[in-house]
């Protein structure tokens, strides 16, 4: 394997003097209904060993066979970050001795993978951010071991062995936990939007291994530790988190860092080491005699491409040509399939994208984070947000009327925004005869913040707007009112 290309980079953020390497490789099972070389259930929560036939195992006279579903998932991922979809690729065997890995090797590969480089592009905050993509994979997944420990027995589940897994390898380009952490995100969001995954980390669909390393800037690299299986993404900060901070006082305490798989205890929030970390030497890698090349001709690459669903990135593009949105806003407009397909809803109804754009991902989202809820469960379809905004454009209603009718929206989602303006009097008052008169006997009332507005004093205009909101119980439009009230001082 080449050794990986470290970029420079200047604005790293460094931890008491030191800079943070984060390089990622995550295993995403894909979503066939079948194992990667044999036919083979894939359902999660079977009965153990009830998915594992004996091509799984490996009994004499089995052969693999290549599933096709895998190889189009591969390809599909390879266009969604721009990578080289090679024409032929090599399968080989990676030998190690693991309990739950009963051929005694995994078939992966090695020196020619199916996809080659490549980015995942993000924002960190409102800053756009890049990860460069060494390789992505095809694989077999291995069995599990089971620990009984209130037993001291030890089984062996092999449901999983032969499971098809998408590895996904990074350059070392991160330089934070939460770089780290928002690198993952955007990867895990491509990787469901494209079907190719259903992106359960519980489940162990999407799982993350860190390699982490840290080194004085402009020095030579450090030895990196590999935090193996984070399956969440609060978990994995808090890991890498925990494990610069440990590898920075070993080093200060004058201790050499040594290679080795390390696992996140999150009840203690500390890492531990699991083993020695090997080197791709250590496997033995040979080409599997039993499964030849995997070619793949440009038709079935353009195939592939012309079934995909137009790709967040490209959409988010779209928001900003068609809706004058800015980037940071279509960006997260365009965190899920659904979240986009709810906002382009809004968008269309109401005629107010911008407006839109700020409901969903302000009070919205609020609102759903707050209930642990998805857009798709969320109480207030769509066609109804879009006709509260609708009023809020057109002046019917101000904003601060506006949340009122959106608590009443969701906690009964079957009512009307026009009935729930009308039953609680929340119409703005635009009679701009009836606002005059307020706004006049609002001035005689306060005749000294009227002088202290003509003599400079700009404060002294929201002391009197103020008074004429409350006079107008909240329904006098603001910004008329602001208006009429400066032109009757000036």
């Amino acid at each position: 394997m080449n050794e990986p290309i470290l970029l420079d980079r200047p604005d790293a953020p460094l931890v008491q003097g030191y800079e943070v390497i984060i390089g990622f490789e995550t295993h995403s099972q894909l979503s066939t209904q079948s194992k990667i070389f044999s036919r083979a259930a894939t359902a999660f929560g079977a009965e153990p060993n009830t998915q594992a036939c004996a091509v799984d195992l490996a009994l004499p006279g089995t052969l693999p066979v290549m599933n096709k579903g895998a190889v189009e998932r591969a390809i599909a991922f390879g266009l969604a970050v721009g990578s080289h979809i090679a024409e032929k690729s090599v399968f080989a065997r990676k030998n190690y001795f693991y309990p739950d890995l009963p051929k005694g090797y995994q078939i992966s590969q090695f020196e020619i993978p199916v996809v080659q480089g490549g980015q995942v592009e993000f924002f960190l905050g409102d800053r756009p951010m890049s990860v460069r993509l060494v390789r992505a994979h095809l694989e077999e997944d291995a069995g599990k071991s089971l620990h009984e420990d209130f037993i001291g027995q030890s089984g062996i589940d092999l449901n999983r062995a032969g499971t098809p897994l998408l590895e996904i390898v990074t350059e070392p380009d991160m330089r934070s936990s939460a770089e780290a952490v928002a690198y993952a995100k955007e990867l895990h969001k491509i990787v469901t939007w494209i079907g190719i995954c259903d992106g359960n980390m519980q489940e162990g669909s999407f799982r993350c291994d860190a390699n982490v390393s840290v080194r004085k800037p402009g020095g030579k690299l450090g030895t990196r530790r590999e935090i193996k299986n984070l399956n969440s993404f609060k978990f994995m900060q808090q890991a890498i988190d925990y494990e610069v901070r440990w590898q920075i006082e070993q080093i200060e305490d004058g201790h050499a860092i040594q290679q080795a798989t390390v696992l996140f205890n999150p009840d203690t929030g500390e890492t531990r080491a699991m083993r020695t970390k090997e080197d791709a030497a250590d496997y033995r890698y040979f080409p599997d005699p039993d499964l030849p090349p995997l070619v793949i001709a440009r038709e079935w690459v353009e195939q592939v491409k012309n079934q995909m669903a137009e790709l967040p990135r490209a959409m988010a593009a779209r928001f900003v040509a068609d809706y004058g949105l800015g980037e940071y806003d279509a960006t997260q407009l365009t965190q899920s399939l659904a979240l986009a397909a709810y906002f382009e809803v809004v968008a269309r109804g109401s005629g107010a994208p911008k407006l839109a754009s700020n409901w969903i991902t302000g009070e919205l989202a609020r609102r759903l984070n707050a209930h642990d809820l998805g857009i798709e469960q969320s109480p207030l379809a769509a066609a109804t947000l879009a006709a509260l905004v609708v009023r809020i454009q057109d002046g019917t209603i101000s904003n601060s009327a506006a949340r009122q009718v959106f608590d009443a929206l969701w906690d009964d989602a079957s009512a009307s925004v026009d009935a729930i303006i009308e039953a609680r009097g929340l119409k703005q008052l635009n009679d701009s005869g009836a606002l005059e008169k307020i706004i006049d006997d609002v001035i005689a009332a306060n005749a000294k913040n009227a002088a202290e507005f003509k003599a400079g004093n700009d404060k002294a205009l929201n002391a009197l707007v103020g008074q004429i909101m409350k006079a107008s119980k909240g329904r006098a439009n603001p910004q008329q009112v602001n208006d009429l009230l400066r032109a009757k001082l000036s």
